[in-house]
C-alpha cells in the first residue's frame, strides 16, 4: 500500500546554549490594602425633555425617509435597467428573425 511519508523534525543546526543561573522560588506575602477601594460612579441619568423628544424623533423621521429614498430609487434603476435590456432583446429577435 501507499504509505505518507511523515517528515522527521530536522535538528538545529545552531547550538543551543544551556542556562547558567538557577531560578528560585521565594515565598509570596500577600497585601492587605489598608483603605477600601472607593465605589464605583454611577452613571448619569438621561433626562429627556420635549424639545430633546422632539429633536430625536424628528431626527429618526429624517433618517428614514432618506433610507426609504435611497431604497426606492436602487429598486427604480434596477427597473429601468431591466426594461432596457427587455426591450434591447426584443429588437435584436426581431431583426435576427427578419433575415
Amino acid at each position: 500500500m501507499i504509505r505518507p511519508k511523515i517528515p522527521t523534525m530536522p535538528q538545529p543546526t545552531i547550538p543551543v546554549a544551556e542556562p547558567t543561573t538557577a531560578v528560585e522560588p521565594s515565598a509570596a506575602t500577600p497585601v492587605t490594602p489598608s483603605t477600601p477601594a472607593p465605589p464605583a460612579p454611577s452613571r448619569p441619568t438621561i433626562q429627556l425633555t420635549p424639545g430633546t423628544a422632539l429633536a430625536l424623533v424628528g431626527g429618526g423621521t429624517a433618517v428614514a425617509l432618506v433610507v426609504g429614498a435611497v431604497l426606492v430609487s436602487m429598486l427604480l434603476a434596477v427597473t429601468v435597467t431591466a426594461t432596457s435590456v427587455a426591450v434591447c432583446a426584443v429588437v435584436l429577435r426581431s431583426l435576427l428573425t427578419r433575415r
